[in-house]
């Protein structure tokens, strides 16, 4: 006999990056024999290799629980793992409006950090019932009193029950399951189990070359099975449903799915653009209803061009995006040219390690070699009384023609020992941040607020911060819209024709100083040819630094032997004259390196 919805407990996991959300689903799904041993692993919920490698959760992942509580019921748990790192912050707001409640975890050692508070704040947002889970509590430096006293420093989370754990060990896992049968609610299930009042909200999606679409989504109400004929309240197409089913490790068939249920369907549906996350979802019977308030779009903060490194995979990197844009729909991407790079897509990403992920999903998943420019903001240029939007370098207008540019801002927060608090002020100011204030968490750890661009944030601060603090800072950002901005574009030009992907905006008093050690480091990464490449940086016609990459040299009087010395001077003008010849005709290629030499010069 299926559970009611009063015996349905939808809740997600979330907290800052490494606190140790993934190790404690694995215990939850341990404890509740929801897996199999010989199926068992570290990270069970982290699917890829990515994830797996590198220790983050990239993606949300669903999986259904049974679990019989002490008062002698049985209860399905929907746990949902949300990923921690502030790059990924939009995947969590996709998994929230699937849920009643949210584990807020926090690491006993290490305390409340960025990414913490700010879902804590997500999660009130959109009124999830919070329970506090205090991690690694066996640790030697765990510190829970000063923990719990840094959490009630937020009066939101007076009512919240805090718990004990440890993960690693298991401690403290039976009470947290009770915790969330007793504090979070079941969901609100109004109407009758019907097909003719099916109503769902899509918060995932997958695409499977056998299946096509599959729309993971949370039942509004009545309920949905094969055969059913379905809309999608944004664009009114019907489908018919070929497949029900919930979460296990595996998608697994249910015949129907009802009320309050977490699970997917699919229906045949081929174009990956009819199925969008965030729309609604209603029996086809039930037109006439008003859509389910979703989650906030997602905006792109930075901008990157994506080109295959052979052009006759135009069209495969296409059909990833596409795929790949079904299931992470954070990311924006249009086609683009490009003089040196030839045809490619122009993305946004909401931050860089994201832009970086998506890269190696297109590597990894689809069997592509890509090149990537310098990453980039949204500048907004004001050009005879009209405002636009400009998201590629290559693309900024010339000086002449500006009136007014403004680039976007976000408002950082660090949280960090108090040691290396002079060092962070340090990196902030020389990034072109306005310090705003200092407080302290406890005792001994502070969190410093700037007011920064976006752009000076993109490439290594996070990196700059780690390194600074010896692991022990976070970094959370919030845009703060767009301010006034003195910052110029810089050429670089290779044998005196521009190179439009190497192009890239920075500020003005930085431009000088940048445009040479840009040179010198391509002068380093471009490989020597044939004939002599030179390397110029510019800002408009005027070139600000010049670097020469030496051709290759053959010794062309080799043969000869004493006699004349002008035959050997024609035989080095003959020389000559054909590497100036080739120069002309010839073609620098651009390795990845030099894009880097880029980021990393910026």
């Amino acid at each position: 006999m299926e559970n009611s919805a009063s015996k349905i407990r939808n809740f997600c996991i979330i907290a800052h990056i490494d606190h140790g959300k993934s190790t404690l689903a694995d215990r939850i799904l341990e404890y509740t024999h929801t897996i199999k041993e010989r199926e068992f692993r570290e990270q069970v919920l982290d699917s890829m290799d990515l994830e797996r490698e590198r220790g983050i959760t990239i993606k949300s992942k669903t999986i259904k629980i049974n679990y019989l509580a002490r008062d002698g019921e049985q209860y399905t748990l929907n746990l949902i793992d949300t990923p921690g790192h502030v790059d990924f912050s939009h995947e969590v707001s996709r998994s929230l409006i699937a849920c009643e409640g949210a584990l807020v975890v926090v690491d006993a050692a290490q305390g409340l950090q960025a990414q913490t508070i700010s879902n804590i704040y997500l999660a009130i947002e959109y009124k999830l019932r919070i329970i506090l889970v205090i991690n690694k509590i066996d640790m030697e430096n765990a510190d829970v009193d000063l923990v719990k006293k840094e959490l009630a420093g937020i009066h939101e989370l007076d009512d919240a029950p805090c718990l004990l754990v440890s993960a690693k060990e298991g401690t403290g896992i039976a009470e947290l399951l009770e915790a969330i049968v007793e504090y979070i609610p079941p969901p609100k299930c109004s109407n009758e189990n019907k097909s003719s009042n099916f109503k769902a909200l899509i918060f995932d999606s997958t695409f499977d070359t056998y299946k096509g679409v599959v729309v993971y989504l949370k039942i509004a109400s009545g309920a949905v099975k094969k055969g059913d004929m379905v809309q999608f309240l944004s664009n009114r197409k019907e489908f018919e449903v070929n497949e029900t089913g919930i979460f296990k490790l595996k998608m697994e068939k249910k015949e129907s799915l009802t009320c309050g249920e977490v699970g997917y369907l699919t229906a045949n549906i081929k174009n990956i653009q009819d199925a969008r996350i965030g729309d609604t979802i209603v029996s086809s019977l039930n037109s006439a209803e008003e859509p389910i308030a979703g989650y906030k779009p997602a905006k792109p903060m930075v901008f990157s061009a994506i080109h295959s490194i052979e052009s006759q995979y135009y069209p495969l990197l296409r059909g990833a995006l596409d795929k790949l844009n079904l299931n992470d729909p954070s990311f924006t991407y249009e086609p683009e040219t490009s003089s040196s790079l030839g045809f490619g897509f122009r993305c946004g990403f909401l931050g860089p390690l994201h832009m970086e992920i998506v890269q190696e999903r297109l590597e990894r998943e689809y069997d592509l070699d890509l090149i990537s420019s310098a990453p980039s903001v949204c500048y907004q240029i004001k050009i005879r009384g009209k405002t636009v939007l400009i998201d590629s370098p290559a693309k900024f207008p010339p000086p002449q023609e500006i009136e007014k540019t403004e680039e976007p801002f976000v408002r950082i927060k660090i949280f960090s020992p108090d040691e290396y608090m002079g060092a962070l002020i340090k990196l902030c100011k020389g990034r072109g941040g306005t310090y705003i204030s200092t407080s302290y968490l406890d005792p001994t750890r502070v969190v410093i607020t700037f007011e920064i661009p976006m752009s000076e944030i993109i490439v290594d601060f996070h990196d700059r911060i780690k390194s600074i603090t010896r692991g022990y800072g976070s970094l959370d950002y919030k845009d703060i819209g767009y301010r006034e901005a003195n910052v110029v574009k810089l050429d670089i030009l290779l044998n005196g024709e521009k190179i439009d992907a190497l192009t890239c905006i920075m500020p003005r008093e930085k431009a000088q100083e940048r445009g040479r050690a840009l040179a010198l480091k391509l002068k380093e990464v471009i490989p020597r040819q044939q004939f002599p490449i030179a390397i110029q940086a510019a800002i408009g016609s005027n070139i600000i630094a010049r670097e020469t990459v030496k051709s290759f040299r053959k010794d062309v009087t080799e043969k000869l032997y004493g006699g004349d010395v002008t035959r050997k001077r024609k035989l080095l003008e003959k020389q000559k004259r054909g590497k100036k010849r080739m120069k002309t005709l010839g073609k620098v290629n651009i390795p990845q390196e030099a894009f880097l030499a880029i980021m990393k010069t910026l």
